[in-house]
């Protein structure tokens, strides 16, 4: 775990000293691309939740919520792994 956290860190030194070498107007330029796209997949997904709540119908559907467990016994055996079921065996019972 350690040697994983020095190869991180190292791995960001290296970004870092790249990112400080490069000239501000071209860091200037990368930030501002990165805040366009971020602008415009934010605007995307604004509008695409607008035009989904525009779209939906206003009525809903209330239904009894069934209880899982009561449904049926029979295919919970069924679904149930081999070595779990306890299977009687003529051999082992008393005479």
């Amino acid at each position: 775990m350690k040697k994983l956290r020095a190869n991180i860190n190292t791995w960001f030194e290296k970004l870092d000293k790249q990112w400080r070498e490069l000239p501000v107007q071209q860091q200037y330029n990368y930030l501002l691309y990165c805040f366009l796209g971020y602008l415009i997949l934010t605007v995307a997904v604004i509008l695409k939740v607008w035009y989904d709540t525009g779209k939906s119908n206003h009525s809903l559907v209330i239904e009894h919520i069934e209880n899982p467990v009561v449904k049926k016994k029979e295919s919970a055996i069924s679904i149930q792994d081999s070595l779990l079921k306890i299977i009687k065996n003529k051999s082992h019972e008393r005479k």
